[in-house]
């Protein structure tokens, strides 16, 4: 880790010698430049799935809900709602918002922009979250009255912003070249793999931005990008630093560091069809063996929290209170011993993970490869491009991988996604070929209640029985992790790590 931050102290030192990439000669001082790591796939909030599209699309579009900070709904373009019976919500949205080409919107607007993927105007994967919606009505302008064919209560979680932004009635396909939504933001421009320019909206209906134009500039390299930074000619970056660059510019003078929880998850997966893994004691062994504690302080530098869920603490349907596999390599032996795997010469039996190409994993696997080492577990590494891996874990072609789940860990709807029995690929991401008939039942419970205070037990049962099977080992929530210059002020960030910290934030004069 000291080599790897004496490294980039080095790379630093040399800014003046070699050019790089920069984002702008000189700090514009009514613009705040971003750093992103890609370009967003598509700005139509119907169809774009990617981070950078829903963080950018959430400035530009409103939903009919925003996202609390407990991963709750709370009223966006809907100021209150009511749910008569399980088949039938009710919105009424505020008065006086307009587009940003200065149409009205009406619960027209909110009917077209369902309507379009319902009716297959629009092709979208995101259509599949709406599978439940029967029709529906515009008794007025202000009224929008969705009717169900089931119960369906991820319903208004797929209705926040952050899933679904409301397009103007008849908006098409040129929606992905030029976006018009209500939101803080307007769309000025975009220019694939180099930027995406947006301005503050005079006339947005709620609280307006403080900034008056903000441009997100694609730096694929992390040490590019805190070049970037050093220099001033990027005022931003988020969770796209190493943990010991982070520290590294921590240091400079000129710069600032922000942290807070964060929901993205890091997990183990297995193949519980596997002939060594379907043995839950097995899988248990392998918790009980890994330590988490030193790779979360040397690897992440601290800069990540144990998990014991899926969902993430700050989730109002989490639960804590399940079996933590804290560090046992005394119980692991007893579990494996039990399993039917005596220790020969030292070895209990191979076993082979895949990951991905990417250094902070291959480091992290590195580290888990000697711990299992010490119970008997010999694994073997096969690190593949993502493209390559990820084809192979979707297939079914792995004893174990290691992933994250990145914002859809949010709702407890990622329950059915990833372990109901079926949503096995490509029907969903239950990678792990899990099936339990018991969760079958209780996801399927939780989604037709209504009142949370009815789900929260569900889900936690659901919790508990998952820690008990473990066809995931989860590992840890990454902090939320913001580099950023001194000019940047009244910065907030929030659990998901999205972008909305530019509603409120402003650049020093």
């Amino acid at each position: 880790m000291r080599r790897a931050a004496t490294g980039l102290l080095a790379v630093l030192s040399l800014v003046s010698i070699f050019p790089v990439l920069s984002c702008s000669a000189k700090p514009d001082p009514n613009t705040l430049v971003m750093i992103i790591e890609s370009s967003p796939t598509n700005l139509d909030p119907r169809v774009g799935l990617d981070a950078p599209s829903a963080r950018i699309d959430a400035l530009l579009f409103d939903g009919l809900l925003a996202r609390g900070d407990n991963l709750n709904v709370v009223p966006d373009l809907a100021e209150r709602w009511e749910i008569p019976d399980p088949l039938t919500y009710i919105f009424h949205l505020h008065h006086g918002v307009t587009f940003h080409d200065g149409r009205a919107l009406t619960s027209r607007d909110v009917k077209w922009t369902l309507d379009s993927l319902l009716q297959g105007k629009i092709r979208s994967t995101k259509t599949a979250n709406y599978r439940f919606v029967d029709r529906i009505d515009v008794p007025d302008d202000f009224t929008v009255i969705f009717h169900l064919k089931e119960p369906d209560s991820p319903l208004l979680w797929n209705l926040a912003d952050a899933v679904m932004g409301i397009v103007p009635y008849g908006s098409l396909d040129e929606m992905t070249r030029h976006p018009i939504g209500s939101g803080p933001f307007r769309f000025v421009s975009a220019e694939t793999d180099r930027e995406v320019v947006i301005e503050r909206n005079s006339d947005y209906w709620g609280e307006k931005a403080k900034l008056a134009r903000v441009r997100f500039v694609v730096v694929p390299d992390a040490t590019t990008q805190a070049l970037e930074l050093r220099k001033g000619s990027g005022d931003i970056a988020i969770n796209s630093l190493t943990p010991d660059t982070v520290l590294t510019l921590a240091r400079e003078p000129a710069l600032a560091v922000e942290r807070s929880a964060g929901t993205r998850l890091a997990y183990l997966g297995f193949n519980v069809r596997d002939p060594i893994l379907k043995d839950v004691r097995v899988r248990q062994a392998i918790a009980y063996a890994l330590d988490r504690r030193p790779m979360i302080d040397y690897l992440w530098r601290g800069q990540a929290q144990p998990a014991r869920s899926v969902l993430p603490p700050q989730s109002w349907a989490y639960n804590g209170d399940v079996p933590p596999y804290d560090h046992d390599p005394d119980k692991a032996v007893q579990l494996l011993d039990a399993a039917g795997y005596p220790a020969v010469n030292g070895v209990r039996f191979h076993i082979t993970m895949k990951t991905s190409t990417d250094e902070n994993t291959r480091l992290m696997v590195a580290v888990m490869q000697q711990q299992l080492r010490a119970v008997g577990i010999v694994l073997d590494i096969r690190s593949f491009e993502f493209a390559t891996f990820f084809s192979d874990v979707t297939h079914g072609a792995f004893q174990m991988y290691g992933l994250r789940w990145i914002g859809g860990n949010e709702d407890p709807d990622i329950f059915e996604y990833a372990f109901h029995s079926a949503k096995f690929p490509p029907n969903g991401a239950n990678r792990a070929f899990y099936s339990n008939p018991k969760i079958d039942a209780l996801i399927d419970k939780a989604r037709r209640e209504v009142d949370p205070n009815v789900r929260k037990p569900l889900y936690a049962e659901v919790q508990r029985i998952l820690a008990q099977d473990l066809p995931y080992i989860n590992l840890w929530y990454l902090d939320n992790v913001l580099v950023h210059t001194r000019r940047v002020r009244n910065l907030k960030l929030n659990p998901a790590g999205n972008y909305d910290f530019l509603r409120t934030v402003e650049l020093a004069q």
